[in-house]
């Protein structure tokens, strides 16, 4: 049994703890990160990097056809589109993320972490390493699987086998109309493969106006995906050639490959959570700086997914940034502001929270959906019709909506759909962390001839 001491231990070596970690030594502490896989995590080797990868080949051959005088071909070509992206993965070599940590001033340390005291993380069963200061989990999520029969006695792909296979399957079942879920069955319909995308609504991305699922419906049809709505599987069973799916109408379907993108949780379990009182399998409670409110002392903190908060790596490494700023400033002994805006705490979590879909057309939205039951907000939905769209590309189709507090006149919430959106979001996020007034906002020129003209005519629309 050896024996370690530092000023902070960090869990989880994903972009969120990497983050924490960093701040943490930018502050002059000795901080310690532990990962059991491999560091970058996740989201640099089987989620947000991969995925993107994948995607962006396809995205870009649709967007040449829909120019004329651009001369493409029909087709992808997979083996490229996989070279690429495992060039960003750097198939799963970690040494870089190792060596940078290093230069930051971590110690990388490899193994499974598990908390056995105040305090105090074993490593391994053996390697002890006790924190002066705090100990700040960041160790992500991990696949849901749904109560399917049949399911457990299959082989599945989950995300992290659908960023990573380097085969186009004939066939590919989906289930799960969420982001994973309609991202790859996109990105592996232009790869070949035939798609059925099995989901429950009417319409994917449940969550979003029915504007954004109806688009991404759209989009996945005209790709040749096959969409099985208001459905689900009764059960599922192997058979030659691949696995069986059993629809909720009782048709069936055989597939090489069965995705389940079916949502995510906290990845709390195995980490000793239970010495604390804390349940395992579920999310860690923490305030606006990350602290765990529930164990006394406050020395635990944690940041990302695992807090069930805002489960976007964008928002975990803000939330990180949080909470390793306030864990430094504590530890020297410095007062934290921890009011809402502070540097030290994660308030946009609450209000403005950005997410994009990566799919053909794109989904970009910020802060509400929807008015607030009961309130005197407005909602204003308009087409996407400038000139800058119609530049865009030939039919460009595309939806702008907004949500504003007519009594303070400040927007709420933006939601964007079309080809190419993504850009447009920081602007309405940038508006309602601000809370910029609409009578100021009126005067954000838009440069012509961009989309962003659209902002001109959601004010227009909404009286100004």
């Amino acid at each position: 049994m050896s024996a370690q001491t530092f000023d902070v231990v960090v869990i989880g070596a994903g972009p969120v703890g990497e983050v924490a970690a960093e701040r943490v030594a930018r502050g002059g502490l000795k901080v310690a990160l532990v990962e059991h896989e491999r560091f970058g995590g996740e989201c640099s080797y089987w989620a947000c990097i991969p995925s993107k990868a994948l995607l962006r080949p396809g995205n870009l051959l649709a967007a040449a056809k829909r120019m004329p005088g651009v001369p493409v071909g029909d087709r992808l070509d997979p083996e490229k589109v996989f070279a690429r992206r495992d060039w960003f993965t750097g198939k799963g070599d970690d040494t870089g993320q190792v060596d940078w940590a290093r230069g930051a001033g971590i110690e990388p340390v490899r193994g499974h972490a598990e908390i056995t005291g105040d305090r105090e993380v074993t490593v391994d069963g053996d390697r002890v390493l006790t924190a002066r200061h705090a100990v700040i989990v960041c160790t992500g999520s991990v696949p849901s699987t749904p109560p399917i029969p049949g399911l457990e006695t299959i082989r599945t792909w989950g995300s992290r086998e659908a960023t990573s296979a380097s085969s186009v399957p004939a066939r590919l079942g989906v289930l799960g109309g969420g982001v994973v879920g309609v991202e790859m069955a996109q990105a592996w319909a232009r790869l070949g493969a035939e798609v059925h995308l099995i989901i429950t609504g009417e319409r994917p991305l449940p969550r979003q106006p029915a504007f954004a699922g109806d688009a991404v419906l759209d989009g996945l049809r005209a790709d040749g995906v096959r969409v099985h709505a208001n459905s689900g599987l009764n059960r599922v069973s192997a058979v030659d050639g691949g696995t069986e799916l059993e629809l909720k109408d009782g048709s069936r379907i055989v597939v090489g490959e069965l995705l389940v993108a079916t949502g995510r949780r906290p990845a709390t379990t195995g980490l000793g959570l239970g010495r604390l009182g804390l349940a395992e399998g579920k999310p860690l409670d923490v305030d606006d700086t990350g602290r765990v409110s529930a164990v006394d002392g406050g020395w635990l903190y944690a940041a990302g997914d695992v807090t069930g908060r805002a489960p976007l790596t964008h928002q975990g490494k803000y939330a990180a940034r949080a909470a390793g700023d306030t864990v430094a400033a504590l530890a020297k002994g410095e007062q934290v502001a921890a009011g809402p805006w502070s540097p030290f705490t994660a308030t946009a979590d609450h209000h403005a929270v950005p997410q994009v879909v990566f799919t053909d057309p794109e989904i970009a939205a910020v802060g509400l959906a929807d008015a607030r039951e009961g309130s005197a907000d407005r909602v204003v939905e308009i087409d996407i019709a400038v000139a800058g769209s119609s530049l865009h590309a030939d039919g460009y189709a595309g939806k702008a909506r907004i949500v504003v507090d007519t009594e303070r006149e400040v927007l709420l919430g933006a939601t964007f759909a079309g080809q190419d959106v993504a850009d447009l979001v920081h602007a309405a996020t940038v508006a309602i962390v601000g809370e910029v007034p609409l009578s100021r906002l009126w005067h954000a020129v838009p440069a012509f001839p961009t989309i962003s003209e659209v902002w001109l005519r959601l004010l227009e629309a909404y009286g100004l």
